[in-house]
């Protein structure tokens, strides 16, 4: 029986207003430098970004005394606030029920390979931890009389350790953590764009001596751009992925990210050939995953040509009804893209299919008011005939309603509301959808406290690479909010972002000026719009969910080729407001050509397929097969287990991108603590390792 919830309480969910900043503090000081009057703001630490793990670096730094402040390009505009999916999830490794240990948490966080052992554990067991505090700050996730956390399964987890307050849990989250910030009095530089890592010394004594920002606030006849200086030894990069390299992307608008930012200062990069594609509604509408209930009340999805013409396509795939209908349910915890599950008939053949369709040139619809349409010669759909995975779903869900509307009401009403607040009444109106990218699992590399190998320099959140090829869904919202927390605590054990540097650093910052004015030149016949076509193409075509070497090193050959033209002509824009997508712009370029170098150097290596990506091959072991027939032009490379062991990794030296491979870290689990002997090391605060960063 369905258990209606009252409309109020949906409001409560979906609608989640985020609280109001508080006054700016104006800068220490102005400086002429390069031209330009330049104001001048100090921090112990400058953390950019203002998402889940932004907030949470910056509220534990306050707690502890530290000087910080965070500075964002759009305060509550970054993914964890604006984007999602059916079931954004915090995981949890309390409550026995499913016999669910921390070291048993780490294996699964780390089973997809490329990724260090230690980070894993790192993140299992500091998830009970985040839990409770998010939950004390308020976060409302669900529990059961009893008082345990009410949990289900989801992508890459076969226990069921996710949680979730409905849709909006990342923006819950974010608004608990926003809440605890203003009240701790966290200073906040909203429409402030971090565009150039200044740093001092040479080689392996280089470290962070502050940061330079584009702040809209900070225009004047003296600074037209709105250049400004972020003074300090420390900075926290929290601002997010890449998500405008891709066209087809279910990113919010202006995900830039910061691998660009971080290349250019000589921050090491890993693991940039991982990603996470999947379905979603594009963000040229509302952009959203539509994972988890959206399609486990198993809608059809069928495709229109030009001439509004429907095409039940899937049914050119799958050998049944009964098979195609368990695959889309399927698709709800098994929603990103995987090539295995290409074979045998598995649930990424859907996957596959949209991408067909929509190279085609065709639209995809889901439809919440019809039932899959049968498979040609075989009896329609039913909820009596489905795989017994899924009918023991349903079943268990109470799911058992005629149409999928009414399954999804019963299921998880909010996703619904969540539409109807952007215009979309999915009650009455099918659902346009296509493949897109959704998630970086590489970026900065960092080691267990969330440091680079820049000194000063630590990111959190999808800014860091620490995750893998696969991860549980929801793993990456419980990465921020551990990291988040681990590079507080090493800062403050650091002591270095106790009070803003005083010193004077006009020599470096009027260098970083010069180099930053030199790239905006009004002559340039490279625009804002021609380079962002050109590498949004270039990924979504070239660097999608099907790879093959010639396409990838061709793309790589284009890639390089716009960088040397930026190098050379520098970037144009037009109203000053355009000035700073133009930097924006060439670090998404430069994050362009590391993603190919790394994709390429995989492939040339004999790299299979894995996560992300179908390497196509036509000597490639693995052939997915369709109701029709072999798939020849997807014959793809299987997985070497030996590249599971070892991450590669990108840096930027001068204008060339250099590449080499580690070997992940390992994590002992015999090892044990013992509190004698071990209690010393945290009361002298030896467990920070602070003096490596001296």
């Amino acid at each position: 029986m369905t258990t209606a919830v009252p409309q109020e309480i949906l409001d409560a969910l979906t609608d989640v207003d985020m609280p109001k900043l508080p006054p700016e503090a104006g800068p220490s000081e102005a400086v002429r430098l390069a031209g330009v009057e330049v104001p001048v703001y100090r921090a112990g630490c400058v953390v950019v970004g203002s998402g889940a793990a932004g907030l949470r670096a910056a509220v534990e730094m306050k707690r502890r005394g530290d000087d910080i402040v965070i500075i964002s390009q759009s305060a509550w505009g970054g993914t964890s606030a604006c984007s999602g999916s059916d079931k954004q999830t915090l995981h949890t490794a309390n409550t026995a029920d499913q016999g669910d240990n921390y070291k048993a948490m780490a294996r699964a966080i780390r089973s997809g390979g490329a990724m260090d052992e230690d980070t894993a554990y790192v993140e299992a067991v500091g998830s009970s931890r985040m839990m409770a505090s998010l939950q004390f700050l308020g976060l409302p996730l669900p529990q059961d009389p009893l008082g345990g956390t009410l949990r289900y399964q989801t992508d890459h987890d076969e226990v069921g350790r996710a949680t979730s307050c409905g849709p909006r849990t990342s923006r819950l989250m974010v608004k608990v953590l926003a809440e605890e910030a203003i009240r701790l009095a966290v200073p906040f530089y909203n429409q402030t764009t971090a565009v150039k890592i200044l740093t001092e010394g040479e080689g392996a004594g280089r470290r962070v001596a502050g940061m330079l920002a584009m702040r809209a606030g900070d225009r004047t006849e003296a600074n037209p751009l709105g250049i400004a200086i972020f003074v300090s030894d420390v900075i926290v990069l929290a601002a997010g992925g890449p998500g405008e390299l891709y066209r087809d992307s279910v990113y919010p608008n202006g995900c830039f990210g910061s691998l660009g930012l971080a290349l250019e200062a000589g921050v090491e990069l890993v693991n940039l050939t991982e990603s996470q594609f999947g379905i979603g509604t594009r963000r040229e509408g509302f952009p959203w995953n539509l994972s988890g209930t959206y399609v486990q009340a198993i809608p059809h999805i069928y495709s229109v040509d030009a001439d509004g013409v429907e095409h039940h396509f899937l049914a050119q795939y799958y050998r049944t009804t009964q098979e195609l209908a368990s695959n889309v349910f399927r698709k709800g915890y098994q929603w990103p893209f995987h090539a295995t599950r290409m074979l045998d008939f598995g649930s990424s053949l859907v996957d596959l299919a949209i991408s067909c369709e929509t190279a085609a040139g065709r639209r995809v619809f889901m439809d919440f008011n019809r039932n899959p349409l049968p498979v040609p010669g075989d009896q329609p759909f039913s909820l009596e005939r489905l795989d017994e995975d899924v009918r023991l779903y349903l079943g268990k869900a109470g799911a058992g309603q005629e149409m999928p509307i009414d399954r999804l009401k019963h299921m998880n009403p909010l996703a619904i509301e969540l539409y109807r607040r952007y215009k979309i009444d999915i009650a009455a109106d099918p659902l346009e959808f296509a493949v897109n990218n959704q998630h970086m699992n590489g970026g900065i590399m960092v080691d267990t406290w969330g440091r680079s190998n820049l000194a000063g320099c630590y990111a959190v959140g999808e800014a860091a690479g620490t995750h893998g090829v696969t991860r549980p869904g929801g793993a990456a919202l419980n990465a921020g909010q551990v990291f988040g927390t681990r590079a507080a605590e090493h800062i403050s054990a650091s002591g270095r972002a106790k009070r803003a540097p005083t010193g004077d650093m006009s020599a470096i910052a009027e260098a970083g000026i010069t180099e930053l004015l030199a790239v905006l030149r009004s002559e340039s016949p490279l625009t804002v719009k021609s380079i962002r076509s050109d590498v949004q193409a270039r990924m979504s075509e070239k660097a999608g969910i099907i790879c093959d070497r010639e396409s990838v090193a061709q793309a790589l050959i284009e890639a390089r080729r716009l960088n040397a033209d930026i190098r050379a002509g520098g970037v144009a824009y037009g109203r000053v407001a355009e000035a700073v997508r133009g930097v924006q712009w060439r670090h998404m370029a430069l994050a362009s050509e590391a993603v190919l170098s790394a994709l390429d150097f995989f492939i040339r290596n004999g790299g299979g397929s894995r996560g992300a990506r179908a390497i196509c091959d036509p000597q490639g072991e693995s052939l997915p097969h369709a109701r029709t027939g072999p798939l020849e032009h997807y014959r793809f490379r299987t997985e070497r287990e030996e590249d599971r062991s070892e991450q590669i990794v990108v840096r930027l030296e001068g204008d060339e991108i250099r590449l080499s491979k580690r070997t992940n870290r390992a994590f002992d689990e015999t090892a044990r603590s013992f509190f004698e002997r071990d209690w010393p090391a945290w009361l002298t605060g030896r467990i920070y390792d602070v003096e490596t960063d001296e």
